[in-house]
């Protein structure tokens, strides 16, 4: 049996998302996975995985435009290979406390593609954050790193699981996707 395969693609506007795609990468690598970390910018052919992660920053309410262009790029190539995607963004607790959906264009996407789930992480926002808008946010304590480290790895590993199962024999995209605890995980025709 070869080892499947698996690109996490992103579109980060100053690295919080990036890094949440690195964590994932790694713990996909650490269940055996072959998984490969790019900024969505980067990619222009999906047909050499066996399944994708495509990550996107949120901002105003919007998905980043890297990792929407990424999506609508490969679609037709996404929808005949497992995809989950994620936002990164509320910079605050609120992703750890309740379900956060999938803003409208991602929503879209997730039908677009017949992607397996989506899953909203905080974001981040520190002294080190570039922009104007950063630092103002900062200076009036509403900064921070909302990023669970623990919760982006679980995701990580029921991918993994998923991706495990479907190598059994079931056709992955046919199985409605199940995760492990409370992981903030919605598809549009599940609700």
């Amino acid at each position: 049996m070869t080892t499947k395969r698996v690109l996490v693609a992103y579109g980060s506007r100053h690295g919080a998302t990036a890094g949440i795609a690195s964590k994932i990468g790694r713990a996909l690598r650490e269940d055996g996975l072959d998984a490969v970390v790019l900024p969505a910018d980067d990619v222009d052919d999906v047909r050499g995985f066996d399944a994708v992660v495509l990550g996107g920053s949120l901002y105003a309410g919007r998905w980043n435009g890297k990792a929407l262009h990424c999506a609508e790029r490969n679609e037709q190539y996404l929808k005949h290979r497992p995809v989950w995607l994620f936002s990164s963004g509320p910079v605050d607790s609120s992703a750890e406390q309740h379900e956060i959906p999938p803003v409208p264009a991602v929503a879209r996407q997730m039908e677009r593609l017949g992607a397996r789930e989506h899953v909203t992480f905080g974001g981040s926002i520190t002294a080190y954050t570039p922009g104007i808008i950063a630092r103002a946010l900062v200076r009036h304590g509403k900064g921070g790193d909302f990023r669970n480290s623990e919760r982006i790895r679980t995701w990580a590993h029921h991918i993994s699981g998923e991706l495990a199962t479907a190598a059994g024999g079931a056709d992955s995209r046919s199985r409605p996707a199940r995760p492990a605890g409370r992981l903030n995980t919605r598809s549009p025709g599940r609700r």
